[in-house]
């Protein structure tokens, strides 16, 4: 990888560390733990289009538990699908969505607080229907915890065993890129004492340091697509790019058409359907 490249990089991290305020996250509260077991939940969400029901992986307990906690609490009555995208995923759980105008800005909503990441990756990735939580972006959230209640279901697309050998390169990039700005973070002290002695020199030495410790670290960490992921990638499709980047918590197991509806619908500003499509009730499936 070019050092150029990551000059660039560093430097925005430079200036990142040194000129931003402290932004913390809520954290979620303790949701009651239950006893993980071979039994999936399943929740039912019942949409003006007809019903979805998901199936909670017991392998992601933090993101199970809270969902669960929420449909039980009522807070997906009546939330719109905020943010459709055909080809890509529809996006639901803003909580301000709730009989929001048509011109009201939405995709901020939540109950306060951020979940742990929980990427069991690659037993679980972005195939069509993969249920999963939204969150914002890397700068401001390196750990990508995810939202208190947003979540997408992948409708995706269908790739060629070319296009996902292509793609698995650019993931190794954007690994290499994850990789180097750990640790630009970790010698973010040693970043700022070179800055505030404004010694060029040492911050051109520190760069080439962090290159290499970036080159030999990805080389042990190969990124490839498994044998599952290019079978379900290049037969009913998905979004390949998100994997290992936001946490994939359930799927569909039935009403993957209502999905379609939906993402098939028509849409205006912010990616937002022209007529309302909302969630009526959610319920936990006996």
């Amino acid at each position: 990888m070019k050092r150029n490249f990551f000059f660039s990089i560093m430097m925005i991290a430079f200036t990142l560390m040194s000129c931003s305020a402290s932004n913390t996250e809520g954290t979620a509260s303790a949701a009651k733990k239950t006893k993980a077991d071979s039994k999936m939940t399943k929740v039912k969400l019942e949409t003006t289009l007809g019903d979805i029901v998901v199936e909670l992986y017991n392998e992601t307990p933090q993101h199970r538990d809270n969902f669960i906690k929420l449909v039980k609490e009522g807070y997906y009555d009546g939330v719109l699908f905020h943010r459709v995208i055909k080809d890509f995923m529809i996006q639901t759980g803003d909580g301000n969505s709730k009989n929001a105008g048509p011109e009201t800005t939405l995709g901020d909503g939540d109950p306060g607080y951020t979940i742990e990441a929980e990427f069991v990756y690659p037993k679980y990735f972005h195939k069509r229907g993969a249920l999963a939580a939204a969150r914002t972006g890397d700068q401001v959230n390196p750990e990508r915890r995810s939202s208190g209640s947003q979540f997408y279901i992948v409708t995706g697309k269908i790739y060629s065993s070319d296009e996902l050998n292509m793609m698995a390169k650019r993931m190794a990039d954007m690994k290499k890129q994850d990789i180097f700005r750990r640790l630009v973070t970790e010698n973010n002290a040693k970043i700022q004492q070179l800055q505030q002695s404004q010694d060029t020199a040492g911050l051109q030495a520190l760069q080439n340091e962090l290159i290499q410790q970036t080159e030999a670290e990805a080389a042990n960490v190969a990124v490839k697509f498994t044998d599952e992921q290019i079978d379900a990638y290049t037969s009913v499709g998905g979004t390949p790019h998100l994997d290992g980047q936001y946490t994939v918590f359930g799927e569909v197991v039935s009403g993957m058409d209502v999905v379609d509806k939906i993402q098939n619908t028509t849409t205006g500003r912010m990616d937002r359907p022209t007529v309302d499509i909302k969630i009526v009730k959610a319920t936990i499936v006996k």
